[in-house]
């Protein structure tokens, strides 16, 4: 056996560990740099087009991770109680760039007072890349809400956009496929959430996604249901 034998999969975790930790940096800087200087509407607009893409890349690097940890049994749950205000305050925090330049609308329905056991870092990842790509659909507006219902949590993500595609919402829920990649929003964004939302189990009852377009505003609504 060739023990100096390059173990691919294992480069390929590192790498995409370390390009996270990188683009992360480079979204804190870009943020940073935004706030500390002035700039024309024109540059303003061109910054959050970039500061978007970044977030996007580096949400699509977070999935592709999970994917590789969950293929080889290492994605461990950290499950911890969370106030599911600070979760969508966070959220936000993240994109106001992209959502104050656009100006779109953003509101929020959240229970008072309303927390619940998940893994922080997965969810919010889930979320974070399910509004990304709500903020690029919508015409101008966006409205997450969280609640309680038969004894499980229900979040939703709601949107005044034309509403998902029908070969997507036909796929949502099945094996990951070519076709559904390739529709403008990514297949590979709901299959992350597929994996991570069924990931959390309580009595035998596991988390799933749903999309329709029903929503509040009038186009598309992703909801997710935790146990």
């Amino acid at each position: 056996m060739d023990h100096n034998k390059l173990d691919f999969s294992v480069v390929l975790g590192a790498s995409m560990h370390d390009m996270k930790n990188s683009l992360c940096m480079l979204l804190q800087s870009m943020e940073t740099i935004s706030q500390s200087i002035e700039q024309t509407p024109q540059a303003q607009s061109e910054f959050a087009k970039i500061h978007y893409e970044v977030a996007r890349v580096n949400s699509n690097l977070l999935q592709v991770l999970a994917l590789y940890r969950e293929h080889n049994a290492q994605l461990p749950l950290n499950i911890e109680e969370h106030f599911l205000d600070d979760l969508v305050d966070e959220l936000l925090a993240k994109n106001e760039l992209y959502i104050t330049n656009k100006n779109i609308d953003v509101g929020c329905d959240i229970e008072q007072d309303l927390a619940w056991f998940f893994d922080a870092d997965l969810i919010a990842n889930l979320l974070n890349d399910i509004l990304i790509n709500a903020l690029k659909y919508t015409a101008s507006k966006i409205l997450i809400s969280a609640h309680q219902q038969n004894d499980k949590l229900v979040i939703e993500i709601h949107d005044n956009g034309e509403g998902y595609p029908e070969s997507m919402l036909e796929k949502a829920n099945n094996e990951m496929s070519a076709a559904l990649i390739s529709q403008g929003r990514t297949g590979l964004g709901i299959y992350f959430a597929n994996l991570i939302a069924s990931a959390h189990v309580n009595k035998e009852t596991k988390g799933h996604i749903a999309l329709a377009n029903d929503g509040r505003l009038g186009g598309s609504k992703f909801t997710l249901v935790l146990p």
